[in-house]
């Protein structure tokens, strides 16, 4: 699958550091320099086995392009709740119907070059599947499921070709105990 599902020239919600929407503006120059604090979603879906599916972002994405990540993030549109923006790019990024639930909220900074930072507050969803993704070759550059142990060794290593949210998001799922559980028979 490859069609283009995120431009530049995509609106994003601005808000405040309590989630308040103060008004929209262009993917580009909220990643400009220091970034403008906005509303993001992340989504880590686990398989059968306890492993998590992550993805290698493509290598022309503006920020941390060719870098490992979680199974899939992007921004909501303005009135679209991040549940439903979780749910849409589940299924534009990997082919998948997936039902998620949210987990947590946080904001975080990180400096990609001095020309782009991401500043966002993003809405962390876990979901579980047992079948492969179908990706979509314009956002992701390769897959693959990861024990949750390998991942733990990677990001204790500070492996720079890991996007810093992934990290983050990472170590409190962790702390959370995820994988919680296993699924047992594929809803897809």
């Amino acid at each position: 699958m490859t069609s283009i599902v995120s431009r530049e020239t995509d609106l994003l919600v601005l808000v405040d550091h309590d989630d308040q929407a103060l008004g929209l503006r262009d993917k580009r120059s909220c990643h400009e320099g220091q970034g403008v604090l906005h509303r993001a979603i992340s989504a880590f879906l686990f398989d059968s086995q306890g492993r998590v599916l992550v993805q290698r972002r493509h290598v022309e994405k503006p920020l941390w392009g060719g870098c490992w990540s979680n199974s899939c993030c992007t921004h909501p549109f303005f009135g679209e709740e991040p549940i439903d923006a979780a749910k849409r790019r589940v299924s534009e990024e990997l082919g998948l119907d997936v039902e998620l639930e949210f987990i947590y909220k946080f904001e975080y900074h990180a400096e990609w070059s001095p020309e782009y930072s991401e500043h966002e507050l993003c809405s962390v969803f876990v979901g579980y599947v047992n079948t492969d993704p179908k990706v979509n070759e314009s956002e992701i550059q390769a897959w693959r499921w990861e024990s949750p142990e390998v991942l733990d060794e990677v990001i204790a290593d500070d492996v720079s070709d890991y996007t810093p949210w992934l990290k983050l998001e990472w170590a409190e799922l962790r702390n959370r105990g995820y994988p919680k559980r296993k699924l047992e028979n594929s809803r897809i």
